[in-house]
């Protein structure tokens, strides 16, 4: 609860929930000794699959014994889960005791949560200067309050499109401002380019980052993996193959993102990542509400022997990803949605292409989401489309036959609130 409160509190320390710009954030780190340059950093930006990349490394370090701090966002059931270090998430108390002191640091400034956020985790992960950091930037990386390093070990570049448009100039939202803006200050060290979803995009990449100095690394030119038979996939790169299993998480695009994970590890040859790491750290990735099977609880309760999934995907790009392996399955498809305001709804659902009935809902806790009813509208010429006001009426509601599975989607906001009711 005295968590909660002080959430609230240094949510109000800035009219706006995201000020792009870097000054505040240099400034707070400033008076806290500029922990971000004591650390040893990785750092994820992109649009799709920053997360899943994430948890790829963390499993494989896990496996070499090497220590790791993560920062994540947004976080899915609760803020503890943004703060990893030494390999675990911390406690609320901790977390409250370190708000605290980057709160009076501040001194009642103006500055954004999400900025306080970061202040706080580099100056955490400076306690602990031997592991290795997975940062993920938020929004866009240019002005984001995680570009303030100096130094990094690498870049990892995951698959680009269009999201946060709001954020842009109406003359300026095209995947190409994007590009710009994840990607042009970068720092130099090594950029491994993860999978894109057509080579126009890894082309623009390319020419954005070309007077980077960094060791460049780009998939299906430096690294690349095959599905084979007999449940296992083989993965190259410049340094030789090797076989591995396949993962304990669902999907081609998976695949991807362990890809890019394995090629930048092992350019940090100073690691000493194992084949043996590999081959067992992707076995047990722990992946949030990324095509996560909820397997008991209330809500897998609803559905009995029907699987039921949730995935956070709330962009197009995500949409076909998540629509791949759906196609994938020999079997009806239930989608249930909910979706934040901000989102192209249409064009969200024009990926799915086979789908037995959809269900709008309402999102919990969130007044920038669109409302269901309203979402059903936008969506009405979309066959078998129901609204229901609930996730529990919704699953109740679902014409489920025999090897039916239920998939609610739309929002990592949705995801957090399935999970927590579950």
């Amino acid at each position: 609860m005295k968590l909660q409160k002080t959430v609230k509190r240094l949510q109000k320390l800035h009219p706006k929930e995201i000020d792009l710009s870097l000054d505040r954030i240099k400034k707070l780190c400033k008076r806290l000794g500029n922990p971000q340059d004591k650390i040893k950093a990785i750092s994820i930006v992109g649009t799709n699959g920053k997360y899943s990349t994430i948890q790829a490394m963390f499993a494989i370090l896990k496996e070499a014994n090497i220590k790791c701090n993560i920062y994540t966002s947004p976080h899915i059931k609760n803020i503890n889960e943004r703060f990893i270090f030494n390999n675990h998430e911390l406690d609320s108390d901790e977390l409250e005791s370190l708000f605290e002191e980057i709160e009076n640091a501040n001194n009642n400034e103006p500055i954004t949560f999400f900025e306080i956020l970061t202040a706080a985790y580099f100056l955490k992960a400076s306690q602990y200067p031997d592991n290795i950091n997975l940062i993920e930037t938020g929004l866009f990386h240019r002005f984001d309050a995680t570009n303030i390093l100096k130094t990094n070990l690498a870049n990892i570049v995951t698959s680009i499109g269009l999201d946060h448009l709001d954020w842009l100039p109406e003359n300026e939202r095209t995947v190409e401002k994007i590009i710009y803006e994840k990607t042009s200050t970068l720092l130099n060290s090594n950029i491994i380019v993860a999978k894109q979803d057509s080579k126009e995009i890894t082309e623009c990449i390319k020419k954005t980052i070309s007077n980077n100095n960094s060791n460049k690394s780009f998939h299906n030119e430096d690294y690349s993996f095959a599905m084979k038979e007999n449940d296992f996939f083989y993965y190259k790169d410049q340094l030789g193959g090797m076989k591995l299993p396949i993962p304990n998480v669902r999907g081609q695009y998976q695949l991807e993102n362990i890809s890019t994970a394995i090629a930048t590890l092992r350019a940090l040859k100073d690691l000493s990542i194992k084949t043996e790491h590999i081959q067992e750290g992707i076995t047990k990735i722990n992946s949030i509400a990324r095509l996560q099977e909820i397997k008991s609880g209330k809500l897998k309760e609803l559905v009995k022997n029907h699987q039921l999934f949730v995935d956070g995907s709330h962009n197009p790009l995500g949409a076909k990803v998540l629509n791949e392996y759906l196609e994938s399955l020999n079997c009806n498809k239930h989608i249930i949605l909910g979706m934040m305001a901000n989102k192209d709804h249409n064009e969200y659902m024009s990926y799915f292409k086979d789908i037995s009935s959809l269900t709008t809902i309402d999102i919990p806790n969130q007044p920038n989401s669109i409302k269901g009813k309203e979402l059903k509208d936008k969506l009405n010429h979309s066959k078998n489309i129901n609204y229901k006001k609930s996730i529990e009426e919704a699953i109740r509601s679902v014409p489920v036959k025999k090897d039916d599975i239920i998939l609610i989607t739309g929002s990592l906001y949705l995801a957090g609130e399935v999970l927590n009711a579950n």
